[in-house]
């Protein structure tokens, strides 16, 4: 199952470079997600990334609601926090959490240290005391 899953994965990021859903483009997509090397995965990180799918479809509410939010309420305060990584998080799951805290308006990861870190930057409401 999580061949599918990293396959999946490699196609998104395939359409998104390349913004066709030509029957060609589908094609080499899938030839170049299916030669590309993989690593095998336990039963715990197929459950973290079924989490991680989970919360995205979460996320899509909740981006809905946090950009009416910020056009009727404005928020004029920011922080920059550092977050931790979740542990043992695969390359494609650190890829995810990126998206999913970038995906929502008032969060974006400005950076991501490779000793297990995520710079996040906040727009809020009120300053935090």
């Amino acid at each position: 199952m999580i061949g599918i899953l990293d396959i999946f994965l490699i196609l998104m990021i395939w359409f998104l470079l390349t913004a066709d859903l030509s029957a060609a483009n589908i094609l080499i997509g899938v030839i170049i997600a299916i030669l590309m090397p993989g690593k095998r995965f336990d039963g715990a990180q197929i459950k973290d990334w079924l989490h991680v799918f989970w919360e995205i479809i979460i996320a899509i509410p909740q981006a809905y609601f946090e950009a009416f939010e910020m056009i009727f309420r404005p928020h004029l305060y920011e922080t920059v926090t550092m977050e931790r990584v979740k542990p043992n998080r695969t390359p494609g799951l650190i890829f995810l959490d990126i998206f999913l805290i970038t995906f929502t308006p008032k969060t974006i990861v400005l950076h991501y240290h490779k000793d297990g870190w995520y710079e996040v930057h906040r727009v809020q409401r009120r300053k935090l005391k």
